[in-house]
């Protein structure tokens, strides 16, 4: 059974619906009931003994410089196409961390650490059931929990995908490549889980790794966040 030898979290994004907030500090960085987000990831991969953790930033890059003083085994990777292509760049510049390797955005929270196990025995994504319609990405599976197709423009009675995926060796290699090869024919609109998800699905067997719906939260919005965090209620 493979185990998780590194993380990459992606951190390079602009933030906008975070604005204000946003406007001094990354998303990843603001802090959510008094803990950063990206944080609190960072401590639940160590908890899990992954220490190996790239940080891919690009927007306010430098704010991100003290975590690499804080925590030993981590180092940042710039994007420096973060403001002109979508976040396929980011894998881009990191593709050559890609091994047995766990991928994750820096502005979520991970309220259950088992979520971040090292240990895995298929390449995949998180994902909660949902029975009603949801925007978000929702995979449908067979059987065994392959995932056969994913409504990328929202869906139900599938399995929502969270930004928490784990990749075998053998399946990072075939993702580097074509990370490579779509970023270099200048695809550069599409996100890197379209690679695997709709561009070559045909080269990946995924599956669905199952998490309940409150173990991952992703706050993609000043209303969500004050949602969660009464403190910013006053800002406008």
């Amino acid at each position: 059974m493979p185990k998780v030898e590194n993380a990459i979290i992606m951190a390079a994004g602009l933030g906008t619906r975070m604005r204000p907030l946003t406007n001094e500090i990354p998303k990843p960085l603001v802090k959510v009931n008094g803990k950063r987000m990206i944080e609190t990831i960072i401590q639940g991969l160590r908890k899990n003994g992954i220490t190996n953790i790239s940080i891919v930033t690009g927007y306010l890059a430098d704010k991100f410089e003290f975590l690499t003083s804080k925590y030993s085994g981590l180092k940042l990777i710039n994007n420096p196409y973060y403001q002109q292509y979508n976040n396929l760049s980011s894998l881009y510049v990191a593709r050559n961390e890609l091994k047995n390797t766990i991928i994750l955005d820096g502005d979520q929270l991970i309220n259950n650490l088992g979520v971040l196990d090292s240990t895995f025995d298929k390449s995949g994504y998180a994902g909660t059931w949902v029975d009603n319609w949801t925007d978000e990405w929702i995979m449908h599976t067979d059987d065994n929990g392959k995932v056969v197709s994913c409504d990328r423009n929202g869906g139900q009675d599938g399995y929502r995908l969270y930004s928490v995926s784990k990749w075998t060796a053998k399946d990072s290699a075939k993702l580097r490549n074509l990370v490579e090869k779509e970023f270099e024919a200048k695809n550069y609109d599409i996100y890197w889980d379209d690679v695997a998800m709709y561009k070559y699905p045909e080269q990946f067997d995924l599956f669905v790794h199952k998490v309940n719906s409150n173990d991952i939260v992703e706050i993609d919005s000043l209303d969500e966040l004050k949602a969660i965090d009464p403190s910013y209620k006053s800002i406008g």
